[in-house]
């Protein structure tokens, strides 16, 4: 099969992917094999192909925003048909035996597994996964709309949940790329009003045409206090700017897997008044199902670039220079 793995972590100005031909991969037991028909441009990937994240293991195919229909199942393998269409996300296994599993958090789980970080991912034409980890997906999404709800759409969720934003509340996002624009759509749809701050033009534009009420600079102060914010751009410097635009009460939440250094906090302008400082981690299972039942009843449709799998390193290059506005989808 045709692939992408990461040879050596790097900017993407050094070619950190290579393309190669690989034997299709074979499922294991309690797996099942998809043959891929898109998968999606996470900023994660980009994280893992410049050396933000470090390499779990040596050329690693990324991508973990994946849709596909089963074409082999391993033995004891009973829960997708052939022809299924299924997604494979972030989240690729936990122990089910710590205290962090047995109480519903899976996602803090310290065995856990990711795809295209432990395990090979969705630049390619094939990719496995324990069917146990894998999601049904709504039959009124088409292939390429689905991909980006599979991690930049799970994780966004379970960070807009984190945030505690109140029915009807003022929300912040701070960054506005693939996981931002499809929580702001899920906010609006609830009734929020959302006001976006990010440093591109065209994410701007983009955020207004999604029924944002403002959208400005990233380290512009909104029109109004927030009761919640999202930080989706991996800057740690936004975290002091986000925290002064909450109003009392309110609870930032940073949703990137990586960030830049937090400079230090001014308690009596950035915390005090009971806000609230929260990360995020990866996702459970439980959020995703929740998530993508969401998103069918609200109609939530990413705004997508559909890019060919032979262009994947041009589309991680793209990301990195803010060259796309909402989500980028490969597909073979």
């Amino acid at each position: 099969m045709r692939a992408w793995e990461i040879q050596r972590p790097g900017p993407m100005g050094s070619g950190p992917l290579r393309r190669v031909d690989r034997p299709d991969p074979q499922p294991g037991t309690g797996e099942v094999r998809v043959r891929v028909l898109a998968c999606g441009v996470c900023r994660t990937d980009l994280h893992l192909a410049e050396g933000d994240l470090e390499p779990r293991r040596p050329s690693t195919v990324p991508g973990h925003e994946i849709v596909g229909v089963v074409d082999r199942r391993g033995p004891g393998a009973v829960r997708f048909a052939p022809g299924d269409r299924i997604g494979i996300a972030w989240l690729r296994g936990t122990c089910g035996r710590c205290r962090w599993c047995r109480c519903g958090r899976e996602n803090l789980c310290p065995d856990a597994a990711f795809t295209g970080w432990d395990a090979d991912g969705g630049y390619a034409e094939y990719a496995v996964v324990p069917e146990g980890y894998a999601y049904r997906l709504p039959a009124g999404l088409d292939d390429t709309e689905a991909a980006p709800l599979l991690c930049a759409g799970i994780v966004g969720y379970r960070a807009l949940r984190r945030s505690e934003l109140p029915p009807g509340g003022r929300l912040g996002i701070y960054g506005f790329g693939a996981s931002a624009h499809v929580v702001a759509q899920v906010a609006i749809a609830q009734g929020a009003v959302v006001h976006v701050l990010t440093r591109s033009e065209r994410a701007r534009a983009l955020a207004l045409e999604l029924g944002a009420a403002s959208a400005g600079p990233a380290d512009a102060a909104p029109p109004e206090p927030l009761d919640s914010a999202v930080l989706f751009a991996p800057a740690g410097e936004l975290v002091p700017v986000a925290m002064r635009a909450l109003d009392q009460g309110g609870t930032l939440a940073v949703a990137g897997i990586h960030l830049s250094d937090v400079p230090g906090l001014v308690y009596a302008d950035e915390l005090f008044r009971e806000k609230q400082l929260r990360s995020v981690t990866a996702n459970t299972r439980a959020d995703g199902e929740e998530f993508l039942r969401l998103a069918a009843a609200l109609g939530v449709r990413p705004s997508v670039t559909v890019r060919p799998l032979a262009e994947a390193d041009r589309a991680l290059a793209d990301l990195a220079g803010d060259r796309i506005a909402g989500a980028a989808v490969l597909v073979p």
